[in-house]
């Protein structure tokens, strides 16, 4: 973390917290508020706990158009698509965002899978003309979440036109820095990432406060994207799931041709369904399960939770969980486990919808 975001956020009474690894703001003092502002106005948030890989060199739209599972090769500069990069068995390495410049593919990868996703893919490296690097000129830095995330970034970056379209990217001018903004929502809503060299941070974190944000966190991001059903790769998908199974189909082509792990792809579309997918559980009580922890029907394991959460929008423990097809349901009674003692839950659909649940 830059210096200067550092005294930023500690001059707004950030608690800090390890998280994947990473050093990140838990909160600023009450996570409902932040929560609120994310979903009513607007919330900046410390960005660091992604990744920006860059590829350049010529063959780098040819080399990844034959790894990832979505359409690079459709890309003109300025757009974006997600993606994943699945090993041969076609489970989950990372899903990622690719966005396309001139002169290079931008990779926007959590964090913690930023290593593992740059070793899988230069492992193919054998001839191409192709660079993988992290570049200093371009991290993330802040995101903004919420309903007035574009006019707040507008107002403190001082510019009218932001890339309005899914994954579309622009730069701009910020104190003399060069700063690229990206139309993506960490929390499946509406949102901005701002990303530059770290020396912007600082500066640009006070500027977007000015705006009308409000600082957040990331208890209060969780809680969103757990709202929101949206699984991130390390925590609810790894090298032990498969991409159909977490409900991010968007990440998938299948008109593109060859890429790593399609013939597995194919086979499940084909087949028309997967054994168990990413679902989720409203908890009894006021206690969360650890990731990992396994449920139950019948007297039988069924699934196990990945993430769990006290959800603003309900007022109780809610969670995501892998689950076996026939006990997916929403409505159908499962059992978790809290230190040993059983928990009870209930399956809701994604994304979380407090009118559909009592």
């Amino acid at each position: 973390m830059d210096d200067g975001l550092a005294q930023a956020l500690l001059a707004c009474g950030v608690t800090l917290v390890e998280w994947q690894g990473l050093h990140l703001p838990a909160h600023f003092g009450d996570v409902g508020r932040e929560w609120r502002a994310a979903r009513e106005g607007a919330a900046v948030f410390d960005a660091s706990f992604r990744t920006l890989l860059a590829a350049s060199g010529e063959d780098r739209v040819a080399f990844l158009q034959g790894m990832l599972s979505n359409d690079v090769k459709a890309l003109a500069a300025g757009q974006g698509v997600y993606a994943a990069l699945l090993n041969q068995q076609g489970k989950v390495v990372s899903d990622l965002r690719v966005y396309a410049e001139a002169q290079r593919l931008l990779l926007d990868v959590p964090a913690w899978r930023a290593t593992l996703l740059r070793e899988s893919l230069e492992r193919f490296l054998v001839a191409d003309d192709v660079e993988l690097t992290v570049p200093l000129d371009c991290q993330p830095l802040l995101g903004l979440e919420g309903p007035l995330a574009v006019a707040v970034a507008g107002e403190a970056l001082g510019v009218e036109a932001l890339p309005a379209a899914p994954l579309a990217h622009s730069r701009v001018a910020f104190e003399g820095q060069p700063i690229l903004v990206v139309c993506v929502s960490q929390v499946e809503r509406q949102g901005l990432l701002l990303c530059g060299p770290a020396a912007a941070a600082g500066p640009l974190f006070d500027a977007c406060r000015e705006a009308g944000a409000l600082p957040a966190g990331m208890r209060a991001l969780d809680v969103l994207r757990v709202e929101a059903g949206a699984a991130w790769a390390g925590l609810d998908m790894d090298e032990n799931t498969l991409i159909q199974e977490t409900g991010r189909d968007a990440a998938l082509s299948f008109s593109k041709g060859c890429y790593l792990g399609q013939e597995v792809v194919e086979r499940v579309a084909a087949r028309g369904h997967v054994n168990r997918h990413l679902g989720g559980l409203v908890l009894a009580g006021d206690r969360l399960p650890a990731p990992g922890a396994p449920l139950l029907a019948d007297g039988r394991e069924v699934g196990y939770v990945s993430s769990a959460v006290h959800s603003e929008a309900l007022g109780r423990p809610i969670a995501l969980a892998m689950i076996h097809r026939k006990h997916s349901a929403a409505g159908q009674q499962v059992t978790t486990q809290v230190d040993g003692a059983p928990v009870p839950a209930t399956v809701a659909a994604l994304p979380f919808d407090p009118a559909a649940i009592s």
